[in-house]
């Protein structure tokens, strides 16, 4: 770690597996396994497993970007983790990066051992995997998605359960139609057959796939629709 945190407060480049544009900005703390940076106008908490690189940004701008003054969670610590980040994160609106080219954005609701439960107003109820988010930033206060009013987040409770593990959410979820990976692919998308880690048989519209559940990365439950969270409000 000491190399990176030789990095601390200078303007870098980084790439991250699934991504194909590098980002840039002022790497602010670096954790066990977390990374902090910021380009002026967000702050990007990226998990160290999916780094491929990180470099000093030799053609950066003579104009240095301003350190922030204030931070979206209480995290300047040594003690800094991933873990720590989505507990903070928990009912604050963030910009959630995983697969393609789309953004999912919304509040995490409920944080389990490896996973979390996520709610979008596009996509309502999701279960994301932690070993696939790229990058999580956090919304400006007092800004919400889409300009969305706040009575539009607020859902009723939800028949929904959690299990502790991805894979035994899986499998609670067998009979149910899903949609996997925001169903970037036609193939992932139909009624959950059986869930025997480590491989998911999933009725299609056209057949029937058979999928490696460690590269599932989300659930999109399209059938919970309003009413499908926890409480009536943001945690």
């Amino acid at each position: 770690m000491e190399t990176m945190t030789n990095l601390i407060d200078k303007q870098v480049e980084l790439s991250l597996s699934g991504i194909q544009q590098p980002l840039k900005g002022v790497l602010l703390e670096v954790g066990s396994d977390l990374i902090v940076i910021f380009n002026e106008f967000h702050f990007y908490y990226i998990p160290i497993i999916h780094l491929q690189y990180l470099k000093l940004d030799t053609y950066a701008s003579s104009s240095s970007i301003d350190p922030p003054t204030e931070y979206p969670f209480d995290l300047q610590s040594a003690s800094i983790s991933y873990r720590k980040m989505l507990m903070s994160a928990k009912g604050m609106f963030v910009e959630i990066y995983i697969t393609g080219n789309q953004s999912i954005h919304g509040y995490l609701t409920h944080i389990m051992n490896d996973y979390f439960a996520f709610h979008s107003p596009v996509f309502h109820t999701i279960f994301i995997s932690m070993k696939h988010v790229k990058y999580v930033i956090p919304y400006h206060p007092n800004t919400t998605p889409y300009s969305m009013k706040m009575e539009h987040f607020l859902v009723q409770p939800s028949q929904v359960t959690f299990s502790r593990t991805f894979d035994q959410q899986l499998k609670k979820l067998e009979s149910q139609f899903v949609v996997l990976d925001l169903g970037e692919n036609p193939s992932k998308i139909g009624v959950l057959h059986t869930a025997d880690h480590p491989f998911l048989e999933l009725h299609t519209a056209t057949g029937k796939s058979i999928l490696h559940s460690e590269h599932v990365k989300t659930i999109h439950l399209p059938s919970v629709r309003k009413g499908d969270n926890w409480g009536g409000r943001i945690f």
